[in-house]
């Protein structure tokens, strides 16, 4: 898809904050540090929309940036960083939950799992509740510049294991330094929307 414009439309940190417009949404969620911004840039061609920090656990609200004005792309807070309070996780997990639960505009999620380390129990617990709620998700595995081909294949493996994946559910790598996996992914979520 190419993209003309993009922006970030608003910032929600409760669900009165939600855009009430009817664009179809893709949500983005991962593990704090996982390439949730630096995926969303690479797909939408821009270095900076989304604001990359060295710092797991920054992102603190929804964000949601617009696309040609047709779609919506969702990042939400990652999740699993031990130095964010567990007070500051408390107060997330309700928005992220009413979010992925009852957001009609919602078509999908992309759940991103960094392709070198196996699968956490925060990572097979969002993949399960996302299932367990029907909401269409594609796993990406970021950072596959980060290993060789064949080690690349074996983790995609362990991944699929890792989180209960079926043969018939997406698991896509994806290297926001590359590009690589790029025009995949971009199917996958046309599909899906």
């Amino acid at each position: 898809m190419k993209i003309n414009k993009a922006e970030l439309k608003t910032s929600a940190y409760s669900e009165n904050d939600f855009p009430p417009w009817d664009m179809p949404e893709v949500s983005f969620i991962g593990r704090s540090n996982v390439g949730k911004s630096s995926l969303l840039n690479t797909l939408i061609g821009r270095k900076n929309l989304a604001r990359i920090s060295s710092t797991p656990g920054k992102t603190r609200g929804l964000y949601f940036y617009a696309l040609n004005d047709k779609l919506c792309f969702v990042d939400l807070p990652g999740y699993g960083y031990a130095k964010v309070s567990k007070k500051e996780r408390e107060r997330w997990a309700p928005i992220i939950e009413d979010y992925l639960a009852t957001r009609s505009n919602l078509r999908g999620c992309l759940h991103l799992i960094d392709c070198r380390h196996q699968p956490t129990e925060d990572d097979r617990l969002m993949s399960e509740w996302l299932r367990a709620h029907t909401i269409p998700t594609i796993t990406v595995a970021t950072k596959s510049d980060k290993m060789s081909r064949s080690v690349m294949l074996r983790q995609l493996k362990v991944i699929r294991t890792g989180l209960g994946l079926f043969d018939e559910d997406l698991l896509l790598p994806f290297s926001s330094r590359t590009g690589a996996g790029r025009d995949d992914l971009w199917k996958a979520i046309m599909n899906v929307i």
